[in-house]
């Protein structure tokens, strides 16, 4: 993270040296709207000259940090793939197959490039939807167009985006879409998979969305539940369960704060909710476990999938992963890197989101 950092920092260097030639140009060029013909003759011959040579000493030295830096970014990528053993793609159905009939049912995920947890838990939670729903032909879609092209360049497996997914819909002539997102909540990325879903809404009889998993306080009960029964084993009063939480900018985000009030309320105050990218922050959790007495933390991804941040932000070596973290405050700390798709209480809760839309049809 720190390397793609530097190598930005680079970019944006160079590119800041390539127009400081310009800099003294009429208040056109700074209105980045001018004719660029109109520029080069309205700057002076001699400050043209300078800019030149500056530029040009500046940038060679600059294109080689970048050189530098591009490699050791590519070496450290490469480095990732080798310390992880992601498992076998062709274990994973990726159900894009045509002959799906006239219902549909359409699980769209983010994805994930590890293929074991893709499997364990996307391709969980499609199996249990297409065990429960026999009417409907399963189909899948992944929103991270990264992580499709990865994975496809990784292993030769082709995963449809969201777009293609509904096109492939449409050319099957489907007349029932039921969209069944695998997200925790209705946030920034649901709504772009309603926005998206709805410019082919003509081309379908029916179009129904499912439920995120936490979308009503009995949703909320459940997963607690689920969360709670699946890490039982750890509670021996001198552990303290913590679950790591993606987050987000969205206001949706409070989810966790709701879920980590809802645990303390029903007497689990050793169970700790954080995020990686909005609050609880990890720090937020780290005080509130230093406030008890526990000698051991159990980190678990409050996520469908165990990817990238479960392996890395979470589990990871890095001094600020969580477990480094945790185990630099003094204590002993394991790490289940398995994802809540692989817990068949919350599959459950998805078939039943599912059904739910596909009851709503004709109403």
């Amino acid at each position: 993270m720190k390397k793609l950092s530097i190598f930005l920092t680079c970019l944006a260097l160079a590119a800041a040296v390539t127009s400081c030639g310009n800099s003294e140009t009429s208040s056109s060029v700074a209105e980045s709207s001018a004719d660029e013909s109109s520029v080069a003759e309205e700057s002076k011959p001699d400050e043209e000259e300078v800019t030149e040579e500056v530029t040009e000493e500046i940038s060679e030295e600059v294109t080689e940090e970048i050189i530098e830096e591009s490699s050791e970014i590519e070496e450290s990528e490469e480095d990732d793939e080798e310390n992880y053993d992601t498992g076998d793609a062709s274990l994973d159905n990726v159900r894009n197959q045509d002959e799906i009939g006239e219902n549909e049912l359409l699980v769209i995920s983010f994805g994930t490039s590890f293929n074991d947890s893709r499997r364990l838990t996307i391709g969980a939670i499609e199996d249990a939807l297409e065990k429960a729903l026999p009417d409907y032909s399963v189909r899948r879609g992944f929103t991270s167009n990264i992580i499709i092209d990865h994975v496809n360049k990784r292993d030769g497996i082709l995963i449809d985006d969201v777009d293609a997914a509904l096109k492939r819909a449409v050319d099957n002539g489907v007349k029932n879409l039921v969209v069944q997102p695998t997200h925790l909540m209705n946030g920034l990325e649901y709504n772009d998979i309603l926005d998206e879903v709805a410019q082919y809404s003509d081309a379908f009889e029916n179009v129904v969305f499912g439920e995120p998993l936490l979308t009503s306080d009995d949703d909320f009960k459940k997963v607690e539940q689920a969360i709670v029964d699946w890490t039982k084993e750890y509670d021996d009063g001198e552990t303290a369960i913590c679950f790591m939480g993606h987050g987000t900018e969205a206001d949706s985000n409070g989810v966790y704060q709701k879920m980590q009030d809802m645990l303390t309320a029903d007497g689990y105050e050793n169970y700790f909710i954080g995020t990686v990218e909005a609050t609880p922050t990890l720090d937020d959790v780290l005080a509130k476990v230093q406030a008890g007495e526990y000698k051991k933390v159990i980190l678990e991804p409050l996520m469908v999938v165990a990817g990238d941040h479960a392996n890395n932000d979470m589990a990871g070596d890095e001094e600020d992963s969580w477990k480094s973290v945790f185990e630099g405050a003094g204590y002993e700390v394991e790490c289940l890197l398995r994802g809540l798709g692989e817990n068949e209480d919350i599959r459950q809760i998805y078939v039943e989101h599912a059904q739910a839309a596909i009851d709503s049809i004709g109403q």
